[in-house]
């Protein structure tokens, strides 16, 4: 018998998309850190039950701080998620996705035609607004080509590199990854900046924390209001940590990164300290995908006891660890219940600095300050959509995710040894090909079962109340949500990085190959 849907449902979505014109005024605008890891999963922290403990100071900035233990991503993939925290807005809005086929997952790499549209607002843009001055460090994702790079879309100075430390290659037919310095290049991974990939060793890390650090005591001794985003790299296949680091965790080369990365966190948080101004220094640590458990055990990290991992729209493709630190305004051992996003990350700096988020476009993320200090729960029935390029493949409300779509990956790419669910195939739920449940959505109670194992039988009184809800939700979502334009459709061998601005002055330009752009094959 199918439940009847009371049509007062519906106000869930209107109430949450009220609440981004509320605006959270606290007196002087405190500086911004926020800390994206690469691939980290939400099981790689000893305080979310690792058991290896290479993370003593994220543990003890969650013991000082708050631990948001349902903190998802927009997308499972690195570009996208990136491109989602920094505009406040769903991939499928700011047109970091592809329609080049159904569902599927799309990024940066440096044959890509597209990257970050101007017709975006990012974080950075809207903070100077009050004055903050801004740096990225580490790595980019969002375009490689000069108009889609980081000073060109508000930030004030960068050190890092535009795509993934991929490589070494044969540079007559494909270039070494650019790092830059600001707007120029200062040299190519593997080239001049060493990654020893039978060792995994590289400095990267280290070069990393100390560009962070110098930034931060730049702004402190002008008294300026900074924003620092932190995007270290080392925990993405390849990984790499320095010589100090490696061979010391339980857990090989991966474990080595995980190390570091908390150690350099450690170090940011005791540099706030000794400045005196952790008082006045809002700092969010979060990664910006699942771990990558294709590339391996030793390649990659935990996700718990969630399923699958980077690439999926199952939870472990999407929750990520989450912590928030602001000493003297955010209550230290608090652990949150609350479902929040990366994107929340966009309003909720904007909210901290004393700014107006843009009114001219949507916004998926919401102001979580009155979570973060007050411990509010207003928020607890906001919707968490999963997309995976053009199709939302689940929702979730509540303890309660419906998906919609179910996929993996394909059984080509299984027989090549390319597993995204390794060890934990479900079946009927981590299907190998794109299956659509549409007309009859498994659902999952997350707190009884937070491993996607135990669909609810579309027979119970539950699965009828929970369907009625979620399907008002979508509804809305859908009949609100206006496409970007795709950015990730188009590939060239001839925009890679043969000459970025800078290569000159180094005489590392390189010739490149005519153009010949084609529609980018995404597989998964």
């Amino acid at each position: 018998m199918r439940a009847v849907c009371a049509p007062t449902l519906i106000l869930i979505s209107v109430t949450i998309c009220c609440s981004l014109t509320e605006k959270q005024t606290n007196g002087s605008s405190p500086n911004i850190i926020i800390l994206l890891m690469d691939d980290m999963g939400w099981g790689d922290l000893g305080v979310l039950g690792q058991p290896s403990k290479e993370t003593p100071n994220l543990d003890a900035m969650a013991a000082q701080g708050i631990l948001l233990t349902n903190f998802y991503t927009a997308n499972p993939l690195c570009s996208p998620s990136r491109a989602a925290l920094l505009t406040g807005r769903l991939p499928v809005r700011n047109g970091f996705y592809t329609t080049n086929a159904h569902a599927r997952n799309a990024y940066t790499p440096q044959e890509i035609v597209g990257g970050i549209s101007k017709d975006e607002i990012l974080l950075p843009e809207m903070l100077k607004k009050n004055g903050y001055i801004s740096k990225i460090v580490g790595k980019w994702h969002l375009g490689h080509r000069p108009q889609y790079l980081p000073l060109e879309h508000g930030f004030d100075e960068w050190f890092g590199s535009p795509n993934c430390h991929f490589g070494p290659y044969n540079i007559s037919v494909r270039p070494n990854i650019p790092v830059y310095n600001n707007s120029q290049m200062i040299g190519r991974y593997f080239e001049d900046f060493k990654i020893d990939l039978r060792t995994g060793e590289s400095n990267l890390t280290q070069m990393y924390l100390m560009e962070g650090m110098d930034f931060i005591r730049r702004q402190t001794e002008a008294k300026q209001p900074f924003f620092l985003y932190w995007a270290a790299d080392a925990t993405h296949s390849p990984v790499y940590a320095s010589k100090s680091f490696l061979g010391k965790s339980q857990r090989g080369r991966y474990g080595d990164a995980v190390m570091e990365l908390d150690y350099s966190i450690g170090q940011i948080l005791s540099l706030l300290q000794n400045l005196g101004i952790e008082e006045n220094t809002f700092v969010f640590f979060t990664s910006d995908n699942g771990a990558a458990l294709m590339s391996g055990p030793q390649e990659s990290g935990s996700n718990g006891p969630f399923l699958c991992g980077k690439e999926t729209t199952f939870e472990g493709g999407m929750r990520e660890p989450a912590i928030a630190w602001w000493p003297g305004h955010i209550k230290g051992g608090a652990v949150s219940l609350q479902p929040a996003n990366v994107m929340d990350l966009f309003t909720t700096s904007l909210a901290l600095a004393g700014i107006s988020p843009p009114d001219d476009r949507m916004l998926d993320g919401l102001d979580l300050t009155p979570v973060l200090l007050n411990g509010s729960h207003q928020l607890d029935n906001r919707p968490i959509f999963f997309y995976r390029g053009n199709e939302m493949m689940a929702v979730r409300l509540g303890q309660y995710k419906a998906h919609y779509w179910t996929w993996s990956n394909s059984l080509e790419e299984l027989k090549d040894g390319i597993n995204f669910c390794p060890g934990q195939e479900v079946p009927g739920v981590t299907t190998h090909d794109q299956k659509e449940h549409t007309l009859q959505p498994l659902i999952f109670h997350l707190g009884r079962d937070p491993g996607e194992k135990y669909p609810l039988s579309v027979l119970s009184k539950e699965y009828q109340e929970v369907l009625c809800s979620v399907s008002a939700v979508v509804q809305q979502h859908q009949k609100t949500l206006v496409p970007g334009m795709p950015q990730l459709n188009m590939c060239d061998l001839a925009v890679m990085n043969w000459s970025p601005p800078g290569c000159e002055k180094l005489g590392k330009c390189l010739k490149p190959p005519a153009s010949a752009p084609w529609k980018c094959n995404w597989p998964h």
